[in-house]
């Protein structure tokens, strides 16, 4: 049986996500979440591991391709200067890094495909990204400059940071397994606020009033869904369902319209 994390190591990877003091009690309950995390999750990546490749033998992410680890840590040892060697931490955030920054190019040249009407991303829209991106100096097209440079406005509040449109992209991907339009996006965050707004009013009109407990509770528990992206999980999976059912090969804004935010 392997050893469960020790306390001081969750306690220092979890300090990552509040400024707060953990107390010790605390850091020994998030041992044993975290433990029965490993515990609910692996048997699924397992599962659907093999239902990929039944005559795999190693554990694979079957919902994500990865990039290479070893190929990204000698390309990472071939930039150091000032230490001697790469972590396995380094390498995972250097991954990660790579990945998002991927991610952004990928999503901002599909918008110059999309503004083309093509469905096919081709050099010229990746070099509209690059563009846009503030990562090349030498191109002469504003206009497409102006309108791939749009930042990533809207914002979530979470424990590890914020979630951007590209990230809600990202998370699309993982969940539905299917790409999300932009229209879409946008339809699933004003309805997201739209949900938070009731919820706020769902919560001030049980506390002023002295409603019903019960409903206060869950008012609660819906908003910590919200902020947990539950909401957006269960959102994305029940698009992506009604999409697949009509033969559709991404969700639209028509997907989101017809759901039931409050369900």
């Amino acid at each position: 049986m392997a050893k469960p994390y020790s306390t001081g190591h969750i306690g220092a990877v979890a300090s990552n996500f509040t400024e707060m003091r953990l107390a010790g009690a605390v850091k020994e309950r998030l041992v044993e979440l975290a433990c029965a995390e490993i515990r609910r999750f692996v048997p699924e990546m397992e599962s659907a591991t093999l239902s990929q490749d039944p005559e795999r033998k190693t554990l694979d992410d079957p919902f994500r391709t990865r990039l290479n680890y070893n190929r990204t840590r000698e390309l990472m040892i071939d930039e150091i200067k000032a230490v001697e060697s790469v972590g396995s931490a380094a390498v995972q955030a250097g991954i990660s890094q790579v990945e998002t920054y991927l991610s952004k190019l990928v999503y901002h040249a599909e918008v110059a495909a999309e503004k083309d009407r093509v469905a096919t991303i081709k050099p010229r829209h990746l070099e509209i990204a690059v563009a846009g991106m503030d990562m090349s100096s030498d191109s002469d097209d504003d206009e497409s400059f102006s309108e791939v440079a749009q930042t990533e406005e809207f914002v979530i509040s979470q424990g590890g940071g914020i979630l951007t449109e590209s990230s809600l992209l990202s998370l699309a991907k993982t969940h539905a397994k299917m790409p999300v339009t932009k229209d879409a996006v946008e339809e699933l965050i004003e309805t997201y606020y739209m949900v938070v707004e009731q919820l706020e009013s769902d919560i001030r009109s049980n506390t002023q009033f002295g409603g019903n407990p019960v409903h206060f509770i869950e008012s609660i528990t819906k908003l910590q869904t919200l902020m947990s992206l539950g909401w957006m999980r269960a959102m994305l999976s029940k698009a992506a369902e009604n999409a697949r059912e009509r033969g559709y090969k991404r969700i639209d804004v028509d997907q989101i319209v017809h759901l039931d935010p409050f369900a």
